[in-house]
């Protein structure tokens, strides 16, 4: 039988918009579009890479709730406001990213508000981290 599981943070949007942090329907984990308001004291960073931070921070929090890391995210979408802070966000990421190479899309939308610099959505699969993986380069 497939196990439903929801997740919600707390944060107020989640009530008022009536969605989940995370469903997870059996081992694939569906995280929603995250930004990096810190979820203690409501904050969000004005620096750029102390927002990312916190996103991944909300991200790996959210994941750890159904047995889950960041090492089973294989999709990734960036939704960062400016062009121009795209080089230093994805320098971030890519770091945080490294070894795990998910799929990844990258835009700069205009985000719901001019606060948020970056919100970051992801798909895992539980258990990705420990799977065989086969690497495949194109090109040399």
């Amino acid at each position: 039988m497939t196990v439903i599981t929801k997740v919600k943070t707390g944060s107020i949007l989640e009530e008022k918009a009536s969605y989940s942090r995370i469903v997870a329907v059996d081992n694939w984990i569906y995280v929603s579009n995250t930004a990096g308001r810190n979820p203690q004291t409501r904050q969000i960073p004005e620096d750029l890479i102390e927002q990312t931070r916190q996103v991944f921070d909300n991200i790996e929090n959210a994941l750890k709730a159904v047995d889950a890391s960041l090492a089973d995210v294989v999709f990734s979408r960036v939704f960062i406001q400016d062009p121009a802070d795209v080089p230093a966000v994805m320098d971030f990421i890519g770091e945080k990213f490294r070894g795990v190479d998910p799929a990844t899309t990258v835009t700069c939308p205009p985000l719901g508000s001019t606060t948020y610099k970056v919100e970051l959505e992801v798909t895992a699969y539980r258990g990705a981290a420990q799977a065989e993986v086969r690497k495949i380069t194109l090109a040399p």
